[in-house]
């Protein structure tokens, strides 16, 4: 059977140079960022969420992270949903991710006390000794995580930037402070789980007066100008630091995809396609 009418590349999140242009808005040799395929050379009908890069004083792969989609969903998932206030105390799991490196990173410079979590010994001391967290451990060594969570955030929890879903949701819930915010920005422990973990413990919403969202980081993308006057001096003088993990080559891609579901990467992982 022939499939090859069938058979699409797959598509996320690139740093491309134009080639060509039929679009008034792009020109050859504009540096860009968007959705492009798995691919050395892609054909991009639909421009409308490709980003013209004006700041090349920084590293190219920035835009694939700090600088791009994970960027703008920290920022909109932290300042705009969770409203954050001196002093708050907040958890983010998947810390030493794409974007949880950066939330983090965010609620120190803003005032707040900072917990996280992630999955091996390695991480945990890159939370606490790179990206400054108060607090930090690895979920893979603890059993029960509610009571993890009043070990490590005695104080509870004003501010929840979720990763991760399922099991660590549910000890949350348990160790909110009044008015709690948490922004559910992924849940990753639960997209390959044929039978999705239940969440007991949605009344301390209730009794805590808490609110929950998700978001989308693509409808906030009217902001993105707003939030590169923040960061890109942020990034100049060092107060924000941004970890990579670079695969080579395109044919290490599918490995690489795969290595994130079991915490293998370290930091923002980009595969590197083409030097620009």
């Amino acid at each position: 059977t022939n499939f090859s009418s069938n058979l699409q590349p797959i598509t996320g999140y690139g740093v491309a140079k134009v080639l060509d242009s039929a679009h008034p808005g792009f020109a050859k040799d504009d540096l860009v960022w968007g959705i492009t395929g798995w691919e050395e050379y892609s054909l991009i009908s639909d421009p409308k969420n490709f980003f013209k890069i004006q700041h090349t004083d920084v590293p190219l792969s920035y835009y694939a992270g700090i600088l791009g989609m994970p960027g703008i969903t920290a920022y909109i998932g932290f300042y705009e949903l969770c409203a954050p206030k001196k002093g708050d105390y907040v958890f983010v799991s998947a810390a030493c991710g794409a974007v949880g490196q950066l939330v983090g990173q965010f609620a120190k410079l803003h005032g707040c006390h900072v917990v996280g979590s992630a999955g091996s010994p390695e991480k945990v001391n890159i939370l606490k000794n790179k990206f400054g967290f108060d607090e930090a451990f690895n979920y893979k060594d603890e059993p029960d995580f509610d009571a993890t969570l009043k070990r490590h955030c005695p104080e509870g929890i004003d501010i929840y930037f979720d990763n991760v879903g399922g099991k660590m949701l549910d000890a949350v819930l348990l160790n909110l402070r009044p008015h709690a915010r948490i922004a559910v920005c992924g849940m990753i422990s639960q997209y390959n789980r044929e039978q999705p973990d239940g969440v007991q413990n949605l009344s301390s919403m209730v009794s805590k007066e808490a609110r929950m969202q998700g978001y989308l980081a693509t409808n906030y993308y009217h902001l993105y100008p707003k939030y590169l006057e923040m960061i890109l001096p942020l990034i100049k003088e060092s107060k924000v630091v941004y970890v990579e993990d670079v695969a080579d080559g395109l044919e290490n891609a599918p490995k690489a995809l795969v290595g994130i579901f079991s915490g293998r990467n370290i930091g923002k992982q980009v595969v590197a396609v083409n030097c620009l």
